[in-house]
């Protein structure tokens, strides 16, 4: 590990140096480029140093034990160099997280989808809660919310909508929240008060760029039509809405959000690319081997990975055995405890696979 941080080492001081270079300082886009290198290298960079820095105090602190005779102040280096010893162990921890391989996909925005699953109008109506969660979220992490498409029912849920988040680390942290959210509660409609289960499903996908996803023209089938609310109503009386069909796939992507054929068709194709995007990265993930793959949780979407019950007032998280007492608190937004313990979970297990690589 110690020649690998090396590396890191050397290369962060050759990209420092170019910095310092005129003819990289007033290229703009020469800049930018190597200042992104440098953000990559620089947080293990430093961290090496530190363990460097706190690698040499510890040798200090052995041979000066070694040589001193006064009990006072071996009791004193001792204790020094325990401390030294257990800020070893927790640099070295921190560097094994920061040589992990990164997901590409971590600092992109998201596009999510969310459909009612079995349970009819109350899994719609659970799908509006899901869309409320994860836009509180949203306004809590300072992104921006955008609404791609929405089927509406009567009573105000949404058999599907699908949304864009945007802003730095949006993937990184909502990609574990694809599966199955299933909720038991008493519904609205029903007059017995007898607690019914329903599903919603929740597709997380990275948004693609143009350059990653290349679609011929002539493979789409493109259909406009009039924008309808819930019931059947029309929202205007223009043929706006927008229906792509992606020919070699069968994917079927519609938007009817705007009131712009133009702004609709803009929004399907992100839609479009994002998935045609995700069922790519899918069938690699497939080639993989099953033991390395993401330890907590496929991102299945038949995968059932948390029930809501509201008579309990409880939240679990079926992949880490996670249970929290504060369903309100949760469903207002606040999912930070639920989804920082999927990602220690998932560091935590790319770390046991690495060191069972090296074992």
């Amino acid at each position: 590990m110690l020649d690998k941080l090396k590396v890191f080492e050397n290369k962060y001081e050759e990209i420092s140096s170019r910095l310092c270079d005129p003819s990289v300082a007033s290229d703009a886009e020469k800049y930018t480029k190597t200042m992104m290198e440098l953000k990559e290298v620089e947080p293990i960079a430093l961290k090496y140093r530190e363990y460097k820095k706190c690698f040499s105090e510890a040798e200090d602190a052995r041979e000066m034990l070694f040589s001193e005779n006064d009990s006072e102040l071996r009791e004193m280096i001792s204790s020094e160099l325990t401390e030294l010893e257990e800020q070893l162990e927790i640099i070295a921890e921190e560097l094994k997280l920061l040589l992990l391989p990164k997901d590409p996909n971590d600092e992109r925005n998201v596009i999510i989808e969310i459909r009612g699953g079995a349970g009819g109008e109350e899994a719609a109506l659970f799908a509006a809660v899901l869309y409320r969660m994860y836009s509180m979220y949203a306004v809590k992490k300072g992104w921006k919310t955008e609404t791609m498409g929405v089927n509406e029912t009567e009573l105000g849920g949404f058999k599907e909508i699908s949304f864009m988040i945007t802003g730095g680390g949006a993937y990184s942290k909502l990609k574990f929240e694809s599966g199955v959210h299933r909720v038991q509660r008493v519904p609205e409609t029903e007059t017995q008060g007898r607690i019914h289960t329903s599903t919603v499903t929740v597709a997380v996908l990275p948004e693609a760029d143009d350059v990653e996803v290349s679609i011929d023209p002539t493979e789409l089938k493109i259909d406009t039509f009039r924008s309808s609310g819930a019931g059947g109503q029309h929202i205007n009386k223009t043929e706006s809405a927008i229906r792509i069909t992606h020919l070699p796939t069968g994917l079927v992507v519609e938007c009817q959000d705007e009131r712009s054929q133009y702004k609709n068709k803009d929004k399907a194709m992100k839609v479009l690319k994002s998935r045609l995007l995700e069922a790519e990265r899918e069938k690699q993930q497939n080639k993989v081997a099953d033991e390395r793959r993401m330890q907590v949780g496929t991102g299945d979407r038949s995968e059932r990975i948390r029930t809501y019950n509201y008579p309990q007032g409880r939240v679990t998280d079926h992949r880490i055995g996670l249970t929290l007492y504060k369903i309100d608190d949760i469903l207002n937004g606040n999912i930070d405890e639920i989804i920082d313990a999927l990602i220690a979970a998932d560091r935590a297990a790319q770390l046991s696979l690495a060191d069972s690589d090296h074992s």
